[in-house]
């Protein structure tokens, strides 16, 4: 101390925009981000989700040009999420080679090749007529083992269509090591996995489901996805993808579970990626929309903190929108 003044003054290096961008310990790149996009079969035009400004379920067209703009912003990813005309109990257009997913992948890499990381969300919830996760039971359960079958029928239909990786998200007990088999025995052993390790039973999930049209029919998903609650279950989930052949493991959602982020990143030597599920896009949308939040800041507040947790690899839906701003 100096005549009563502190010597060390850590505001020296707020001063400028540009001395705190010197000194900042956590960034942002575009190619960290991934855009999650849905298609519908049978639309003519892209139809706007209610819930969630600005995002669509896309036509095959819409699609092609989002996928293009996603390149031309520098973003690193897009994910895949198919709503088909026609669901059955077995989800049986999840891995139709005509399916709108397979569609889907083929038409992107067409259109934009290897310049953008075309990965398949892999779960059955999108194509069943119960919108569970699963092959379903007579009581009302999911079938874990037979649903494994289907995961791996799928992935191989992916791979088929063109996909660069896929993201099992059904929280099924072994289907990472399921799908890794089926892959390999296809002639696919290349294709990556980015296991959803961490999906927890959340509340913020309702907008994505009226985008996918996926919610269950009865029942809820907490038999398979995990307890809010639970941080080492977490830990010991990530532990079996990664035993199982996982090649990058997720956490989701990100922003309630940023704890789970940095335990997993300081446990794991792959990429870490989080999902920005569509509750948290909604929630900073509508605050944004009264004015209660300045919604450009609080975007990027919000994946800045994903980052910070730990997240390599960050999904969310205003991917194109923050790549063009870093640029």
């Amino acid at each position: 101390m100096t005549a009563g003044f502190p010597d060390v003054r850590p505001r020296r290096l707020r001063g400028t925009r540009a001395l705190r961008a010197m000194v900042a310990e956590t960034s942002l790149r575009p190619a960290e981000l991934v855009l999650p996009v849905f298609i519908k079969e049978g639309i003519a035009e892209p139809v706007p989700i209610s819930s969630m400004p600005g995002v669509v379920q896309h036509t095959r067209e819409s699609l092609r040009k989002a996928a293009a703009e996603a390149v031309e912003a520098g973003v690193g990813g897009i994910i895949v999420f198919g709503v088909p005309a026609v669901k059955d109990g077995r989800g049986s257009a999840a891995d139709d080679p005509a399916g709108i997913s397979q569609v889907a992948i083929s038409d992107i890499r067409t259109e934009v090749g290897d310049d953008l990381v075309v990965m398949a969300d892999l779960c059955l919830c999108e194509y069943t007529d119960h919108g569970h996760c699963g092959i379903v039971t007579g009581d009302g359960s999911v079938d874990n083992d037979a649903t494994l079958a289907r995961y791996a029928s799928t992935a191989v239909a992916q791979a088929q269509a063109g996909a660069h990786a896929v993201a099992p998200s059904g929280m099924m007990d072994g289907q990472v090591g399921a799908i890794r088999k089926a892959l390999d025995e296809a002639g696919y052993p290349a294709v990556p996995i980015c296991a959803y390790s961490a999906k927890y039973a959340s509340a913020f999930y309702g907008p994505f489901r009226e985008a996918a049209e996926g919610a269950p029919k009865f029942g809820d998903r907490a038999t398979h996805q995990q307890d809010p609650a639970n941080v080492l279950e977490a830990l010991k989930e990530v532990g079996l993808d990664l035993a199982e052949g996982a090649d990058m493991v997720m956490v989701k959602p990100a922003l309630s579970y940023l704890d789970v982020i940095r335990r997993v990143a300081d446990m794991v030597q792959v990429p870490v990626a989080a999902y920005q599920v569509s509750g948290e896009f909604a929630m900073v949308e509508a605050a944004a929309a009264n004015g209660w939040v300045d919604r450009d800041k609080a975007i990027m507040e919000t994946l800045t903190a994903i980052r910070r947790a730990g997240a390599s690899v960050i999904l969310t839906y205003w991917a194109t929108e923050v790549a063009r701003r870093l640029r």
